[in-house]
């Protein structure tokens, strides 16, 4: 993390997988990724991702019949 970082603004974005992540507010979003609308320095946007991402593991293994297409669920 450059000096500067800290009072760079960034925005909280969430990939597919319901999994956070920080990406400079000044830069294009990556690939796979959408803000989820909270900009802030990055330890701000750290201590949000803090709260609201309590469960480190992907969406597929928190709830894995989501990602199964309707009627292929086992059991």
């Amino acid at each position: 993390m450059a000096a500067d970082d800290t009072n760079r603004l960034h925005d909280v974005v969430i990939n597919h997988e319901r999994q956070y992540s920080v990406w400079p507010a000044d830069s294009a979003t990556p690939a796979g990724w959408s803000p989820v609308g909270f900009t802030s320095t990055l330890d701000e946007c750290l201590a949000y991702v803090d709260r609201v991402w309590t469960d480190l593991r992907p969406q597929s293994l928190r709830d894995p019949g989501a990602s199964q297409p309707c009627g292929t669920e086992s059991g």
